[in-house]
């Protein structure tokens, strides 16, 4: 049933994934020499793989929404969306140290998009939970028959 509380928690996951699209994860004032903050705007815009990690997350997430009928398969794709978001913040860090040595002294501060992959992995672990919980009184139902 898509009107279960792990559906709702699964599609707040993925907005928030793609809230990423509107949101940056920090800003400055332009750079020259730096390939993050060019423009400005650190995003997921400025790189292919961290646009791809994130939109994989999110599609994983939103598709997970309709498996409500094979749990276990709703549970995997959950925990392959809090994998992806994991190695995409990851990638996120690892890009921004590259970086750090074109900045400067320059400090960048943080935005609003920042904490929406971290919002997006507690969003789906409580999905999870939620899944377990529906497949442990499947399961005890099953048991009474």
């Amino acid at each position: 049933m898509i009107q279960r509380i792990q559906s709702i928690l699964l599609l707040f996951a993925a907005a928030a994934v793609f809230g990423l699209f509107k949101l940056p994860f920090g800003s400055s004032s332009a750079i020259s020499g730096s390939a993050l903050f060019n423009d400005g705007i650190f995003n997921i815009q400025d790189h292919v793989g961290l646009m791809g990690l994130f939109c994989g997350a999110g599609a994983l997430a939103f598709i997970a929404i309709f498996l409500f009928n094979n749990r276990s398969l709703q549970l995997t794709l959950s925990r392959i969306s809090i994998i992806a978001n994991i190695i995409g913040i990851i990638f996120g860090v690892v890009l921004f140290m590259q970086d750090s040595n074109a900045m400067g002294a320059t400090v960048p501060s943080e935005e609003l998009g920042l904490g929406l992959p971290i919002l997006s992995i507690l969003f789906a672990a409580f999905a999870m939970r939620f899944i377990n919980k529906d497949e442990k009184l499947v399961k005890s139902m099953d048991r009474l028959r």
